[in-house]
């Protein structure tokens, strides 16, 4: 398919001057050049294999934002809708314990599905 400019979309919208994002990881898929922002952006590769396997565990309140998703917008304008750390991960463990019977000891689990399945 034809390539989308993710990239691109991504700059436009931090041209804003009211945002709080100060890294962009950016994945090489294609031989296209891509405009860069010295130190912003980052590629992927670099930043992977210098990456500790260690990490700190940070809290958050239950109600913290996780992650948006957006519908389709295919019988008007899309519209977001705003999942929450606890509600999704508590369900998420559920699910996992429930109905696939994973041992965080033993078990790895590995999804590749959509995330508009979600």
């Amino acid at each position: 398919g034809k390539p989308s400019p993710l990239k691109a979309a991504v700059d436009e919208a931090l041209s804003a001057d009211a945002h709080t994002v100060q890294n962009v990881v950016v994945v090489k898929r294609n031989g296209q050049n891509v405009d860069w922002h010295e130190g912003r952006d980052h590629w992927w590769a670099d930043t992977v294999g210098v990456a500790s396997a260690k990490h700190k565990a940070v809290g958050h309140d239950s109600e913290h934002p996780l992650f948006i998703l957006y519908t389709s917008g295919t019988t008007g304008k899309p519209k977001g809708i705003l999942h929450t750390t606890g509600g999704y991960l508590t369900q998420g463990a559920y699910t996992h314990k429930a109905v696939f019977d994973l041992h965080p000891e033993t078990d790895v689990y590995w999804c590749t599905a959509d995330v508009g399945w979600v």
